[in-house]
């Protein structure tokens, strides 16, 4: 059964490949996605060899609506992207991914039934499908290699989509089995840091002493340390140490 999430159909118009339908459905459940229908597939339907590529996720071409016209794909949806890589001469607004999967998020949260259009690997979609369509979604690909393989422009919206609608931090930090120092022991690693290269003969001339300490405590205050971290530094410097009164 699909899952119960809120999303856009993504609907494969007159795809020639089962590898790049079964890759498509692989991508597309990476990001969440699950309602899949295909126009007129070239090869017919079902496809073995889409099953062996969808890998993990045949539930999804098991599940998928397969019509025989465009028309028919779109007939209850209320916003339709389509995708492209070249100009259609066609007077339609143009979203760049980001934009295009933000309005469509927008849209599905609000009730609308929306789709995003493939089109088939050789050609892409023709005008009387993109006719059909809202607006058009635009890749910034290299102008002199725009063609994108299916599953790949299934994938770029589709991470789009997630972006949108999922909890995406933009950075986070992976701790495995550590955590942080807390201010103590980085305070006690900077006194004994200090302590040793006091004994060192470091902190020279007197005058420039102190604001030699200071930059010090500051670069250690900068440090994102773990606990395991100033551990290890502490060890390092006891181990110097030793290394000094052998010789």
């Amino acid at each position: 059964m699909p899952t119960d999430r809120v999303q856009p159909a993504y609907v494969l118009v007159r795809p020639q490949m089962g590898e790049n339908i079964g890759a498509a459905a692989r991508a597309m459940w990476n990001f969440g996605l699950d309602r899949m229908r295909i126009v007129d597939p070239r090869d017919g339907w079902p496809n073995q060899k889409a099953v062996v590529m969808a890998s993990g996720a045949g539930r999804l071409l098991d599940e998928a609506q397969v019509v025989p016209t465009t028309a028919d794909a779109l007939a209850d949806c209320t916003f339709v992207l389509a995708t492209t890589a070249r100009p259609r001469g066609l007077t339609k607004p143009v979203y760049s991914p980001e934009r295009a999967m933000e309005l469509i998020a927008q849209k599905t949260a609000a009730g609308e039934k929306c789709a995003v259009m493939f089109g088939p690997e050789r050609s892409g979609l023709e005008n009387d499908d993109i006719a059909q369509a809202n607006g058009i979604i635009s890749v910034p690909v290299n102008p002199e290699f725009p063609s994108l393989n299916l599953a790949q422009c299934v994938l770029l919206t589709a991470y789009e989509w997630q972006r949108q609608t999922g909890q995406v931090a933009a950075e986070v930090m992976e701790m495995g089995k550590h955590e942080w120092a807390d201010h103590r022991e980085v305070e006690a690693l900077a006194n004994h840091f200090e302590q040793r290269l006091e004994e060192a003969g470091f902190f020279y001339p007197d005058a420039k002493a102190e604001s030699m300490k200071t930059a010090f405590r500051n670069m250690w205050s900068r440090m994102p340390l773990t606990r395991a971290d100033a551990q290890t530094f502490h060890g390092a410097l006891r181990q110097l140490l030793r290394g000094r009164d052998k010789s």
